[in-house]
């Protein structure tokens, strides 16, 4: 058995979905990964990450809507609020999705359904750099 891993860099552009799905894959064609299993893991506490459907752009567009119906910016009972509005929500949207995920490789591709993305969940409302840690263990 062997392992890999690196941290890769990715550039948000505000609140939304962003499918990360080929660089995921890049990279871990470039391991000559045949069967095993990738984490990729998210090292933020306002942003996330999920599978989801990668079919049709309207599914992200309705989990965003989804998201800040259920958790509102400016809600009077957050009780942390210096670093602004939006970042106690982005902190509860985090926590309800994951910061981890784990995919099965098999034939050297992850084991995703027909259409099965992954995305990283920018909670927050302005652009961010955020960094992913992909670990790959197989052979």
């Amino acid at each position: 058995m062997r392992q890999a891993q690196t941290t890769i860099t990715v550039q948000t552009r505000g609140v939304g979905l962003l499918e990360i799905t080929e660089e995921v894959a890049a990279w871990l064609q470039d391991q000559s990964a045949r069967t095993g299993q990738i984490t990729i893991f998210c090292r933020h506490t306002s942003a996330s990450l999920t599978i989801q459907e990668n079919a049709d752009p309207d599914v992200q567009r309705d989990l965003v809507a989804f998201f800040n119906r259920l958790v509102p910016e400016g809600a009077t009972w957050f009780q942390h609020t210096s670093e602004g509005p939006d970042d106690m929500p982005a902190h509860i949207k985090g926590t309800l999705t994951d910061v981890s995920l784990t995919i099965p490789v098999s034939n050297g591709r992850m084991v995703l359904g027909t259409w099965q993305g992954i995305y990283l969940c920018e909670h927050r409302r302005r652009p961010y750099q955020r960094e992913l840690v992909l670990h790959f263990t197989g052979e």
